[in-house]
Formats: C-alpha cells, structure tokens, sequence
C-alpha cells in the first residue's frame, strides 16, 4: 500500500508531504492546479522518463520519494534477490533528477531503472488519463484475458514460448541445411582442411602461456646473464656485499664481549650473512641452468607461430580453437551423412510443430473457456455502470501460422443498445464509454490481482448525472479489496471518498506553487458543493453538497442500496 508522498522541486511543486491511507482515496481541484503532477511524480519515481525541463525553475534538482507497506512475500522476495533489506515492511522507492542525470533507490540503495520499473509493476497499477484508447488494439484484450486467466495460463504459456523457440530454431537449422551437392562436396572439403589443421598441431590447453614465457626467457638471455653475473658479483665474497659483511661480523665478534648489547647486533649480523651466502648460491645455481642453444630457440618460436596463426583463424584462445575444432568436426559429420542428418532433422521439425500445436491448443481452450467467465464478469460490472442494455462477448479466430503467444487472434466484442449486433470494441465505444469499459474490466482483474495500489487519473471523463453515481459505487466497491487514489472532477464519485485532498496552486514570490491539503469531514461537503456548484456556493449548494455526501457514506456502509 502507498502510505505517503514526498516530492520537492518537481514542476509547479515546491515541496509536498501527503500521507495516503487504504480504501479510496480522491483527489479534486480547478483545472489546471497540478493534479496530474501528482500522478506524474508517482510515475517519475518509479522509472518513467521525465525532462529534465520538469525540474522547478531556480532549483538545482528534484526530489520523488514514495512510502510503502508491503506484506506480500512475492514482493519481498524480489528485493532480497536485489540485495535491498527491507525493515518493517516499510519500502521507499526515491528518484533524485538533475539536469545530468537521474539517481533511483529503493531503501536508500542505488538500483537500476529496470529495478526499479519492475518493482513498481508489483506495487501500482496506474490508470493514466488516456489508458482507455488501448482498448482500441486488439493486441491488449488477449493481454486482459490471459492476466484474468494466469493462475491457468502461466506455466502452459511458459512451456508454450519454449516449444515455439525449439520449433522455429530447427526450422531455422533446417532451412539453412538444405544445399546442393557440389555446394556440399566444396563444404566438406574446405571443413576437411580445418579439421586437420586444428588436428595435426596437437595442441594442449595452457601451452602457449609457457612457450611465451620461454621465448621471453631466452630472447632476453643475454640480458638476463650479464644482470645475474653483476648480481653474484655484487652480492659474494670476493670483493662484494659479502666479503665486506663478514668483515664487520669479524669487528663485532672482536668487541661483543666489552658490551652485552653488541651481542644483539652480532646475532642480526650472522642472520645477514647467513641469508647473503644462501641467496649467493642460489643465483650461482641459476647461472649454472642459464644455457640453450639457438635450435631450441628456434623450435620455440616456430610453436608459437604456429599457434598465433591458428587463434588468428579460429580463436583467441587455444580452448577457443579446440571447441572451433569440435564444432567442425559436428559439422563434418552432418554433412558426411547428409541425407541421415536431413532426415533426422525434418522428423524432430515434425515433432517439434506437434508439440508446440499440441501446446497452443491447449492453451486456445483455456482462453476461450476463461473468456466466457471473463465476458459474463465484465458484462455484470458494466450494468453497474449503467450499461443496462449491454452485451459483451468475445470474437475469436486463428491466426495464419504458430507464434510465440499462441495462435489466437482475439478481440471484444460489445453491442450497447438492443436490437444491435455485436461488433468490435472499436467500431462501438465512445470516449466516455471507453473510459466505463476500462473501470468494468479493472474491477474484475482487481479480484485476481495481487497488486495493492489502484491510481485512476480522471477516470470520469465523458459522464455524469446517474452514469458518474455507477462509477462512484463501483470505485468504492474496488476499494474494499484494493487501495484506489483517484483523480476527478465530479462529485458523485468524490462524495464517495474515504479520505479527500484538495490541490490546489497559488503564487509564491514569482513562481506559481501546487500544495495539497487533506480535507476533514466539513471541507469534504465544501469542496463536494465546489464541484456541484462552481464560484457560486450557496446554502443551497452547501446543503446538496451535504446530502450527496451522508448518501455517499450510507451506500458504502451498506445501509442502502445503490440500484
């Protein structure tokens, strides 16, 4: 559940704070007075793109926090998965935009957009003021049935979208492998060649490591000795570090017994000497292994070579060179015995199409059993909403060939006035009642969603009178299982608020700012008596205001009846 709002610095906003409760929550002022900058920050926050034009004139950047409640285990797992802890069930979800960029946490942890997008399709379903045209694509009403239908459809929509790809993945293979047979004996032969090349090095993994390392060895070799023998030179003990540390051991012995502290500094002397004379033999061993002769060299070199043109042709690696070899061994095999490998691959094409239409069958029945549930649902909630002569169903057809989703070709079907026909969607519904069909069909989805958090941004648009009643009550009724903020201008659906919020914009020094005050049961019937009467509020106004009000609180105690 959204429990509260902070936004700072964002548009006609300078710094908002409001705290949101369950049930229905509305949201009412004059046009033009930032209302949808309310929903636009919800947006923002949760990975919308926003201009960075959208940040407050004079200020250096913008602020979105949102504040959740979240109890449900399939949202708290995905945040463990992201490594964001979550205390208390509390979840903040920031968006912090500035001219350059924009910074998104969720509980104070740096996340990427797509984390964020995808938690906030877990946390809110917003209804933004145009979402109701999508019901003009058909594409989206087999969307609205397989989410009614994804307890049924999920697991067979998964397998389906993997057969698809195995399906088309052969078919592809099978494609590409139909060739002929001069153009199969120039493939076999050029394979031939690369096969045995590979072969004939012998090559093991970690080879070419040591040779490099070997040839850096030797091609510094001169180098190397003239280094070493100026180092044993240095470092022994004829006329080196080591003549001359023994030397000042043999002072010190002479002298220790004069002062029991020299006996300290003879003993770190001998470690000195000692470590001087073992490095010395040491070096002198390496010296005496320093030796190769110009074939070896050579050979080394000639490795190498052999090596660097082989990764030139098939790979960086030698283990790329290897699989580069196996491949082309497969490759050979296949054509080799072309005629057993077509067959093969035809036959498991054959099987593959079997299982994908065995498949997208299966899932065609549950779409069509689950859209007569869905059609009969929907038909129901849109005689709510003052479709009284309504019939809504479904059309379905098969499309020319198998796809990722199936093989259904769906649309809606609705006829508003008896004696129609029942047509598409978009050859019947006007803009008001598009806005009426989108709230029928996510107030049934609401039953079998798991998402809390329901946002209507005008959702009233093109009704009134008994219509704008219907719509009310069925807001309210979403709300007993969802927590629903909604934007509107009538007052039939804002009587029906659990919790009201005035915004409104006034002038602060030379910028104009947006503040939103949470109204108490009297301001409620004022601003309801705003939206009845205009500039005008009289008693009159007030009283009705009042009354639509007491009626709006008696239907959602049920003390009523809303028919």
């Amino acid at each position: 559940m959204l429990t509260g709002i902070h936004v700072k610095n964002l548009a006609l906003i300078d710094e908002i704070e409001v705290d949101f409760s369950p049930n229905l929550n509305i949201l009412t002022g004059e046009t033009g007075a930032g209302k949808s900058i309310v929903i636009g920050s919800v947006n923002a926050a949760l990975g919308k793109k926003v201009s960075k034009d959208m940040i407050r004139k004079g200020a250096k950047e913008a602020l979105v926090e949102l504040f959740f409640d979240v109890k449900d285990e399939h949202i708290l797992q995905y945040l463990d998965e992201i490594q964001v802890p979550v205390q208390d069930s509390q979840v903040i979800v920031s968006r912090r935009i500035t001219p350059a960029r924009s910074v998104n946490r969720i509980n104070g942890e740096i996340v990427s957009a797509a984390a964020i997008k995808a938690l906030g399709e877990m946390l809110v379903d917003i209804h933004g003021q145009h979402e109701h045209q999508s019901l003009l694509h058909k594409h989206h009403h087999l969307e609205i049935l397989d989410f009614f239908s994804k307890w049924r459809l999920k697991e067979k929509k998964e397998v389906m979208a993997k057969s698809y790809d195995r399906y088309m993945d052969l078919k592809r293979e099978l494609d590409q492998s139909v060739v002929d047979e001069e153009a199969r004996r120039r493939d076999i032969s050029f394979l031939e060649f690369e096969q045995n090349e590979i072969a004939s090095a012998r090559l093991s993994l970690g080879e070419d490591d040591l040779l490099t390392a070997q040839y850096k060895k030797m091609s510094n070799s001169r180098q190397i000795m003239e280094a070493v023998s100026s180092t044993y030179r240095l470092t022994g003990y004829e006329s080196g570090a080591g003549d001359e540390v023994g030397r000042a051991l043999r002072e010190l012995i002479g002298v220790e017994d004069y002062d029991e502290e020299l006996a300290g500094f003879r003993q770190q002397l001998e470690d000195i000497d000692n470590l001087v004379n073992d490095f010395n033999r040491e070096i002198s061993g390496y010296m005496s292994q320093l030796s190769f002769d110009d074939d070896e060299f050579h050979q080394v070199e000639q490795r190498l070579d052999l090596i660097n043109g082989l990764k030139a042709k098939y790979g960086q690696t030698i283990e790329d060179i290897l699989a580069y070899g196996r491949e082309t061994e497969k490759k050979l095999d296949k054509l080799k015995n072309y005629d057993i490998y077509l067959d093969h691959l035809r036959k498991d094409v054959e099987k593959a199409r079997e299982e994908l239409k065995k498949i997208s069958e299966e899932v065609s029945q549950i779409r069509r059993s689950s859209g007569e549930k869905l059609a009969q649902e929907i038909t129901q909630a849109l005689k709510d909403l003052n479709f009284l002569d309504v019939r809504f169903g479904w059309k379905f057809d098969r499309l020319p060939d198998y796809t990722r989703n199936g093989i259904d070709d769906a649309c809606f079907m609705i006829s508003t006035n008896p004696g129609e026909d029942m047509k598409p969607l978009a050859q019947v519904a006007s803009g008001g009642e598009l806005s009426r069909i989108m709230l029928a069909i996510k107030s049934v989805l609401a039953d079998v969603d798991s998402i809390e958090t329901l946002i209507f941004d005008e959702i009233d648009a093109g009704i009134s009178g008994r219509t704008a009643q219907k719509v009310s009550e069925k807001l309210a009724l979403i709300s007993r299982k969802h927590q629903v903020l909604c934007i509107t201008h009538l007052p039939q659906i804002a009587a029906m608020a659990d919790n009201h919020y005035r915004i409104e914009k006034e002038p602060k020094g030379a910028l104009t700012t947006t503040h939103i005050t949470p109204l108490d049961h009297e301001m409620m019937v004022e601003e309801i008596a705003r939206l009845l009467g205009g500039v005008q509020i009289t008693d009159t106004v007030l009283e009705n205001a009042r009354e639509m009000k007491a009626l709006a609180d008696q239907l959602k105690s049920g003390k009523v009846s809303g028919k």
